[in-house]
């Protein structure tokens, strides 16, 4: 194979947008198991004293990934983020303002590998977020599994990233005084081992619980496509049906998220790696669903709004898919 290296006199800007999310990915992929090997360290070292006092505040804090995190505007203002955002770069596209006097459930799609689009437009302070949708705060969910690690969790919470569970939804969108967005990527685990360029799988047809706090708290849903996101990496080919697929799927069941072999390029070369390609993400904002509360909603209702919503993000992609680069005879499959 002919490795294709990078120009030795390319810009520093571009340096730099490399090492921001050479970071990223690092945190992604190993900062957590970097994090639990610290507080071994330091609990089964000469140091034990500082582990059991963590200990200690872990107990105290544990709920606090359900009850709306703990987030930090110095972290979420960090200059890195401006980098990590230009290196694709990644755009956030209003089609509609928002009442920022109701609570919102945005479903994110596609999940893609890594879920750049959602973690730069709604965990960072440089998407233009706050300009394009004044007074509302976005809140991503993401597998409580992450919140079990100790300092990690600390870390991602820090950014606004807050638990995926049913406890965490809810405390989100039963705030009074609306100015809340759950953002939720309603594909999961499952649909990043359909994350492949090209690719326009979505995981969605059995995901109903979305609806259902939806309608439980009354929050008005918006769909939310990122156009690019599935670009970003290619994956060693796994059809559904072949072994690979087979064993991804039983170890998604056990672990509780899925092990996409993904691929794309390195820090110093173009060829191979983890580092995403540089193509841009346009992440599209589409118009809410009004939803009526019902407390305890029926099949029926959820059936309904879901079939509406379905509609709703379908439509949203087909008005913006010309502008990607996605041809016509495109669209949407729902699984």
């Amino acid at each position: 194979m002919k490795v294709e290296f990078a120009p030795i006199n390319i810009p520093l800007a571009r340096r730099v947008q490399t090492a921001a999310v050479f970071q990223w990915v690092f945190s992604f992929l190993l900062l957590a198991q970097c994090c639990c090997g610290v507080f071994v360290i330091l609990f089964f070292g000469n140091y034990w004293f500082l582990g059991a006092l963590y200990v200690l505040w872990l107990y105290s804090d544990w709920e606090t990934p359900q009850a709306g995190g703990r987030r930090s505007q110095w972290v979420r203002r960090w200059t890195v983020w401006r980098f990590f955002r230009d290196y694709f770069p990644i755009h956030l596209i209003k089609t509609s303002d928002l009442d920022p006097s109701h609570n919102y459930l945005f479903g994110f799609h596609p999940h893609g590998v890594l879920v750049a689009g959602a973690f730069g437009n709604f965990c960072t302070e440089y998407s233009g977020f706050k300009e394009l949708f004044p007074g509302l705060t976005p809140y991503l969910h993401i597998l409580p599994f992450w919140f079990s690690c100790p300092f990690f969790r600390e870390y991602i919470m820090s950014a606004g990233l807050v638990s995926a569970s049913k406890k965490s939804v809810s405390y989100v969108l039963k705030k009074s005084g609306g100015g809340n967005i759950s953002v939720i990527v309603i594909g999961g685990a499952e649909e990043s081992l359909n994350a492949h360029p090209g690719s326009l799988t979505l995981s969605i047809l059995k995901r109903k619980g979305f609806i259902k706090m939806a309608l439980k708290f009354g929050a008005h849903l918006v769909p939310v496509f990122s156009f690019g996101e599935n670009e970003l990496f290619k994956q060693v080919a796994n059809p559904k049906g072949s072994w690979l697929r087979n064993l991804q799927s039983r170890m998604q069941k056990v672990m509780g998220f899925a092990l996409p072999l993904f691929h794309a390029r390195g820090i110093f070369q173009y060829s191979f790696g983890l580092m995403p390609y540089r193509k841009p993400v346009h992440t599209v904002v589409g118009s809410p669903i009004a939803v009526k509360q019902s407390l305890n909603p029926t099949a029926e209702e959820i059936e309904q709004l879901h079939q509406t919503y379905l509609q709703e993000l379908k439509t949203l992609f087909e008005e913006h898919k010309g502008k990607y680069g996605i041809p016509q005879h495109e669209t949407l499959v729902f699984e």
